[in-house]
């Protein structure tokens, strides 16, 4: 949620409370809105103190485990899916035996889609699935400039149709996304001239 939306929210719960007979005081907001503009301003340092998994590899090792990512991906089978199937099983996993000798579960669970943003050569390789929540940028429906009235803004929502598009010699990839308020966007093109309007949720 965005910093008005979080604003209007607690106005709305306040409204509530007048109406349920049990008003707050004036201070009592105060000190809820200011907590809650605390927990958000934490929320977005902690994002970026967390460092990336991926960078923990060494360059012979990211080359392989990113290979083989996209290998999967390309086969239409969930990466880490596939790894933990292979651990499970007790199951060589070949070019990244060494996730599990040297690194284990717990960088796995570390691992999530918006790491794979800092490669930019490799963005493209995660494929969207039905149920990935995404991020999207206001920028898929209103001009926004850096100087100017409507500043970029990031929504999230959730994957709910991919569809690719074949004519002739051309492809394309469509995908429709639901925002949590219910409403739906059918955004075209979603890796092939969009792909800087959307991003994987950053933690």
């Amino acid at each position: 949620m965005t910093p008005d939306e979080i604003e209007a929210s607690m106005l709305a719960a306040f409204n509530d409370c007048d109406a349920a007979s049990c008003p707050l005081t004036d201070t009592q907001k105060q000190i809820l809105l200011q907590v809650v503009e605390q927990i958000q301003g934490n929320s977005i340092s902690r994002a970026s103190d967390i460092a990336n998994p991926l960078d923990e590899l060494t360059p012979e090792e990211l080359e392989a485990f990113l290979q083989f990512v996209k290998d999967e991906e390309q086969r239409n089978r969930t990466w880490k899916v596939q790894l933990l199937n292979d651990w499970l099983l007790d199951n060589d996993s070949g070019t990244v035996q060494f996730i599990r000798e040297r690194y284990g579960l717990q960088w796995l669970n570390r691992v999530e889609s918006c790491h794979f943003d800092k490669y930019s050569y490799f963005e493209d390789a995660l494929k969207l699935r039905v149920g990935d929540r995404i991020e999207v940028s206001n920028a898929l429906w209103e001009w926004v400039q850096k100087d100017g009235p409507c500043k970029r803004e990031w929504f999230p929502c959730m994957v709910i149709k991919v569809e690719e598009i074949r004519e002739r010699d051309d492809s394309s990839t469509n995908c429709v996304v639901r925002f949590f308020n219910g409403a739906e966007y059918e955004i075209q093109g979603i890796y092939e001239w969009n792909r800087y309007n959307w991003r994987w949720p950053q933690k």
